[in-house]
Protein backbone atom coordinates (compact mmCIF):
# COMPACT_ATOMS: atom_id res chain seq x y z
CA UNK A 1 0.00 0.00 0.00
CA UNK A 2 1.26 3.49 -0.90
CA UNK A 3 0.36 6.99 0.27
CA UNK A 4 0.00 9.70 -2.38
CA UNK A 5 1.12 13.15 -1.23
CA UNK A 6 0.64 16.46 -2.97
CA UNK A 7 4.10 18.04 -2.98
CA UNK A 8 5.26 21.57 -3.76
CA UNK A 9 8.79 22.65 -4.63
CA UNK A 10 10.35 25.99 -3.67
CA UNK A 11 9.53 27.31 -7.18
CA UNK A 12 5.84 26.58 -6.59
CA UNK A 13 5.43 23.54 -8.86
CA UNK A 14 2.84 21.09 -7.51
CA UNK A 15 3.21 17.36 -8.15
CA UNK A 16 2.37 13.98 -6.64
CA UNK A 17 4.70 11.72 -4.73
CA UNK A 18 4.03 8.11 -3.74
CA UNK A 19 5.53 6.88 -0.46
CA UNK A 20 5.22 3.82 1.73
CA UNK A 21 4.39 6.03 4.73
CA UNK A 22 5.00 9.52 6.13
CA UNK A 23 8.33 8.41 7.60
CA UNK A 24 9.53 7.35 4.13
CA UNK A 25 8.69 10.81 2.79
CA UNK A 26 10.49 12.45 5.72
CA UNK A 27 13.64 10.32 5.20
CA UNK A 28 13.76 10.85 1.44
CA UNK A 29 13.04 14.56 1.71
CA UNK A 30 15.69 15.06 4.40
CA UNK A 31 18.29 13.27 2.26
CA UNK A 32 17.27 15.44 -0.75
CA UNK A 33 16.09 12.46 -2.80
CA UNK A 34 12.67 13.95 -3.62
CA UNK A 35 12.98 16.02 -6.82
CA UNK A 36 10.48 18.29 -8.56
CA UNK A 37 9.75 16.83 -12.03
CA UNK A 38 9.49 20.35 -13.51
CA UNK A 39 12.64 22.06 -12.26
CA UNK A 40 14.57 19.35 -10.43
CA UNK A 41 14.42 21.29 -7.16
CA UNK A 42 14.93 19.33 -3.95
CA UNK A 43 13.38 21.83 -1.53
CA UNK A 44 10.03 20.02 -1.39
CA UNK A 45 7.19 20.33 1.12
CA UNK A 46 4.17 18.14 1.63
CA UNK A 47 0.75 19.76 1.21
CA UNK A 48 -2.30 19.21 3.36
CA UNK A 49 -3.79 15.75 2.98
CA UNK A 50 -7.42 14.92 2.44
CA UNK A 51 -8.86 11.64 3.64
CA UNK A 52 -8.78 8.85 1.08
CA UNK A 53 -12.41 8.40 0.06
CA UNK A 54 -13.33 5.77 -2.51
CA UNK A 55 -13.86 7.56 -5.81
CA UNK A 56 -14.79 4.66 -8.03
CA UNK A 57 -11.36 4.92 -9.74
CA UNK A 58 -9.37 1.79 -9.16
CA UNK A 59 -5.78 1.92 -7.96
CA UNK A 60 -4.79 0.19 -11.22
CA UNK A 61 -6.32 3.03 -13.23
CA UNK A 62 -4.53 5.61 -11.09
CA UNK A 63 -1.22 3.79 -11.56
CA UNK A 64 -1.80 3.51 -15.32
CA UNK A 65 -2.58 7.23 -15.50
CA UNK A 66 0.65 8.03 -13.62
CA UNK A 67 2.59 5.76 -15.97
CA UNK A 68 1.00 7.46 -18.98
CA UNK A 69 2.06 10.88 -17.62
CA UNK A 70 5.60 9.57 -17.22
CA UNK A 71 5.60 8.17 -20.76
CA UNK A 72 4.30 11.47 -22.16
CA UNK A 73 7.01 13.36 -20.29
CA UNK A 74 9.64 11.05 -21.82
CA UNK A 75 8.21 11.64 -25.31
CA UNK A 76 8.27 15.42 -24.81
CA UNK A 77 11.86 15.26 -23.55
CA UNK A 78 12.86 13.26 -26.65
CA UNK A 79 11.04 15.74 -28.88
CA UNK A 80 12.94 18.63 -27.33
CA UNK A 81 16.27 16.82 -27.86
CA UNK A 82 15.38 16.12 -31.50
CA UNK A 83 14.44 19.74 -32.18
CA UNK A 84 17.55 21.09 -30.45
CA UNK A 85 19.80 18.63 -32.31
CA UNK A 86 18.31 19.28 -35.75
CA UNK A 87 17.18 22.91 -35.85
CA UNK A 88 18.72 26.33 -35.31
CA UNK A 89 17.54 28.35 -32.32
CA UNK A 90 16.56 31.86 -33.44
CA UNK A 91 15.02 33.03 -30.17
CA UNK A 92 12.47 35.84 -30.26
CA UNK A 93 13.29 36.50 -33.95
CA UNK A 94 11.38 33.36 -34.95
CA UNK A 95 8.56 35.09 -36.89
CA UNK A 96 10.96 37.35 -38.80
CA UNK A 97 13.30 34.47 -39.62
CA UNK A 98 10.40 32.21 -40.70
CA UNK A 99 9.23 34.93 -43.13
CA UNK A 100 12.75 35.31 -44.57
CA UNK A 101 12.95 31.56 -45.18
CA UNK A 102 9.44 31.46 -46.66
CA UNK A 103 10.18 34.33 -49.08
CA UNK A 104 13.58 32.90 -50.09
CA UNK A 105 15.56 35.78 -48.58
CA UNK A 106 17.74 33.29 -46.68
CA UNK A 107 18.47 29.62 -47.14
CA UNK A 108 15.91 27.08 -46.05
CA UNK A 109 16.68 25.39 -42.75
CA UNK A 110 14.78 24.09 -39.73
CA UNK A 111 14.45 26.71 -36.99
CA UNK A 112 12.84 27.04 -33.58
CA UNK A 113 12.35 29.93 -31.19
CA UNK A 114 9.67 32.04 -29.55
CA UNK A 115 6.66 33.72 -31.10
CA UNK A 116 3.64 35.36 -29.57
CA UNK A 117 0.18 33.97 -30.30
CA UNK A 118 -0.44 36.98 -32.58
CA UNK A 119 2.82 36.35 -34.47
CA UNK A 120 1.98 32.67 -34.94
CA UNK A 121 -1.51 33.56 -36.17
CA UNK A 122 -0.08 36.10 -38.66
CA UNK A 123 2.41 33.52 -39.96
CA UNK A 124 -0.42 31.01 -40.44
CA UNK A 125 -2.52 33.62 -42.28
CA UNK A 126 0.46 34.26 -44.57
CA UNK A 127 0.62 30.55 -45.41
CA UNK A 128 3.76 29.92 -43.37
CA UNK A 129 3.39 26.60 -41.56
CA UNK A 130 4.39 26.75 -37.91
CA UNK A 131 3.43 24.73 -34.88
CA UNK A 132 3.63 25.21 -31.16
CA UNK A 133 5.48 22.50 -29.28
CA UNK A 134 4.81 21.81 -25.59
CA UNK A 135 8.33 22.64 -24.41
CA UNK A 136 9.34 20.65 -21.38
CA UNK A 137 12.15 22.05 -19.24
CA UNK A 138 15.41 20.16 -19.06
CA UNK A 139 16.07 18.39 -15.78
CA UNK A 140 19.75 19.34 -15.93
CA UNK A 141 18.99 23.08 -16.09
Amino acid sequence: MMIVYDLTCAAGHVFEGWFRDSAAFARQSASRRVHCPECGGVEVTRGPQAPNIASGVSRDKAVKAAEARGEMRAVLKALRRTVEDNAQYVGPDFAEEARKIHHGEVGSRPIYGEATADEAKALDEEGIAVTQIPWIEREDA
